[in-house]
């Protein structure tokens, strides 16, 4: 990240901090490619993040037509949703039971079939084999103070790619394809480390610049 780029982000942070909190105030809808779902304030939003629509752009040119498809760490949901309209068989996990409550609301009301299961990383799901696998992590060097902290802030000592480079191994096979997002302003060599010594490989397929901010989207595999 750029001198000015940590410049900017400090003077304008604490602004954009509030106007989220009052944004979110109250539930809001988020809509993509005519679907509609309805995002509590405890859930990390889509509306004002550049993530999530970045996701969405990027596998919609993607077949997943019978495909397992699974949203690890859903959030809103609406890349779930998205996905069982491209006719995947999707499994949406969380742990904030908020998310999940109001992601099987959306399903109904969209009428898009999406199997939402309460899990810390793949806690409740072992067993289960997928052929996508798409992520969009915390990433921020913070210890979370509660389940809607968990959404952005990954532990001081990246507690959370510690645990997600160790269990993901087990899922990532010559026939699944995993992709995560992070953004330039997270520690991405560190985050590369944590999965270099957990023999998984991080490769950048894709790169974008939104509102001034680089995205990566890579592909991971085992070693």
């Amino acid at each position: 990240m750029s001198i000015l780029r940590n410049i900017i982000k400090r003077i304008t942070h604490p602004f954009l901090k509030k106007g989220m909190e009052y944004y979110y105030k109250k539930p809001r809808s988020y809509t993509y490619n005519g679907i509609t779902t309805i995002v509590h304030p405890d859930v990390f939003p889509p509306n004002l993040t550049l993530s999530t629509k970045i996701l969405l752009d990027f596998i919609k040119p993607i077949n997943l037509k019978n495909k397992t498809f699974l949203e690890l760490g859903c959030g809103s949901g609406i890349i779930s949703l998205y996905a069982s309209h491209k006719e995947a068989i999707v499994t949406a996990s969380d742990i904030n039971k908020t998310a999940l409550e109001y992601l099987k609301n959306a399903s109904k009301e969209n009428n898009l079939a999406v199997h939402c299961i309460y899990s810390n990383f793949f806690e409740n799901l072992k067993g289960f084999q997928f052929d996508f696998i798409v992520i969009n992590p915390p990433y921020y060097p913070k210890s979370p103070k509660n389940t809607k902290q968990r959404a952005w802030f990954c532990g001081n000592k990246f507690e959370y790619f510690e645990s997600l480079f160790k269990q993901l191994p087990q899922y990532l096979s010559k026939k699944n394809i995993t992709y995560m997002i992070l953004s330039e302003d997270c520690a991405l060599e560190k985050i590369e480390n944590i999965a270099s010594k957990n023999n998984i490989e991080m490769e950048t397929i894709f790169t974008t610049r939104k509102s001034g901010e680089k995205n990566f989207i890579f592909l991971i595999t085992q070693r």
